[in-house]
């Protein structure tokens, strides 16, 4: 991704216009599968449609139909999450972002993404 459409996604984030849609998808699939590197497994199905999902967190593997722990949010959402600008519980409490399942909310320990995290050594 360019310096130019980092800054265009930042201004997004930060209240502005929106990017191109290609610029979008780019930072959506880029910040999922960065979680899935933070978190590998199968058990919780991130969904940031339509730019991508990721299947993430150790545990019971998810095969067929619809998945018992899923996380469902728009892109915009998804990038404040990655990126720290809106915290989990307040994009719940919103309802800008869907998680059901017992353990989907274990997602929530991987953001924002890049962070340090207390089980790091």
């Amino acid at each position: 991704m360019s310096d130019l459409d980092a800054v265009a996604l930042e201004a997004w984030l930060d209240g502005g216009p929106a990017p191109d849609r290609a610029v979008q998808r780019a930072a959506v699939k880029e910040s999922l599968a960065a979680l899935a590197e933070l978190a590998p497994g199968r058990t919780v199905e991130v969904r940031v449609p339509p730019f991508g999902a990721v299947q993430c967190v150790a545990g019971p593997r998810h095969t067929r139909g619809t998945p018992p722990n899923v996380v469902e949010t728009d892109a915009r959402t998804w990038l404040a999450l990655a990126t720290g600008r809106v915290d989990w519980a307040a994009a719940v409490a919103n309802g800008v972002l869907v998680a059901s399942g017992g353990r989907a909310a274990e997602i929530s320990r991987y953001l924002p993404l890049g962070r340090p995290r207390c089980d790091e050594k």
